[in-house]
């Protein structure tokens, strides 16, 4: 189960140059439900998600090279691709922030993710002052949406 929020970021956060990031690409071979096939750095995966917006099913199968640069092809819409930073944030315990700064089709949009351990954790979640709007319940910067081309940024 994935439970996380999400927001639109307007301001990068100080001495972003420190963190750790890597380059993603993914495409979205289904939209309902979810399937998607991404590389992340030297991984790559295939991935299906359930239903929800705050908490859904996810379940994520590793691919090889060749595996993915086949399904990458057949890939509706629009290839996603972004550079995913993880900074660290600590509030009430010790949190991830995993920060999409996107390239290509989206270049400009950057968005923030939290995962959380339950539900209740996620909804008393106090973002960093430099995170934007809370988009977790509207469902519009949903990477499945952005691939369709339905976001104007």
């Amino acid at each position: 189960m994935e439970i996380e929020r999400k927001f639109l970021v307007k301001t990068l956060p100080d001495r972003l140059q420190d963190y750790p990031f890597r380059e993603i690409e993914q495409g979205y071979l289904n939209t309902d439900p979810v399937v998607r096939v991404r590389k992340d750095g030297d991984s790559y995966y295939l991935t299906y998600k359930g239903k929800g917006l705050l908490a859904r099913e996810e379940y994520n199968l590793p691919l090889n090279q060749a595996a993915y640069e086949h399904l990458i092809q057949k890939a509706d819409g629009i290839v996603l691709t972004k550079r995913r930073y993880r900074i660290p944030f600590v509030s009430v315990r010790e949190y991830t922030i995993e920060l999409d700064i996107f390239s290509g089709t989206y270049d400009g949009l950057v968005l923030a993710e939290v995962e959380f351990e339950s539900e209740e954790e996620a909804r008393n979640f106090a973002p960093p002052q430099w995170f934007g709007r809370d988009v977790t319940f509207s469902g519009e910067f949903q990477n499945s949406r952005l691939s369709q081309g339905k976001i104007q940024i």
